[in-house]
């Protein structure tokens, strides 16, 4: 069986307010273009997941709804606080217990890129891969019977975007 997973790190957030506390932080307009592009691109490629694990930040909330608004049957997301700053460790072990063939995770970095990299058989000739950017998704397909058995250097990286390469042609 094939496994699919869209990883994707949340878009960009304000740091308008200095005073509020990073969890609640919003996404700011570039960051809603951004994941309204992101989630079009998916809809565009027929990649919609089947299960959203997406951290419980307010950043990754958001990313998730915009991106969901632009798909065609969007799963409900289950919103995590152990995916809230979780590094690829954490959100490996959360990965293994997921369900569904084609599996979205919407989290933070640097635990975002560590886990793309670790996952990787190859990564993409694409230089950003390496920083991960606001709202960079990567889709993987692995050739395993169920999560549980995900492990580093098992995935097939099918595509990989930032949202600046979407947005600049609109």
């Amino acid at each position: 069986m094939t496994l699919r997973l869209i990883l994707t790190r949340h878009a960009k957030s304000a740091w308008d307010d200095p005073r509020m506390d990073d969890h609640h932080r919003p996404l700011n307009d570039r960051g809603r273009a951004s994941a309204d592009a992101i989630g079009k691109w998916l809809a565009s490629r027929n990649e919609a997941p089947d299960s959203a694990l997406v951290s419980s930040a307010a950043r990754t909330r958001e990313t998730w709804a915009r991106i969901a608004a632009q798909l065609p049957a969007p799963p409900e997301a289950t919103f995590r606080d152990d995916l809230y700053l979780a590094d690829a460790s954490q959100m490996l072990a959360v990965l293994r217990k997921a369900t569904g063939a084609t599996v979205m995770m919407v989290t933070h970095n640097p635990g975002t890129a560590s886990l793309a990299r670790a996952l990787a058989i190859a990564p993409p000739e694409d230089a950003r891969f390496w920083q991960y950017p606001t709202a960079a998704t990567t889709v993987f397909e692995f050739d395993l019977g169920t999560w549980a058995d995900i492990a580093h250097t098992t995935g097939r990286i099918t595509a990989f975007v930032v949202p600046r390469d979407l947005l600049a042609g609109r």
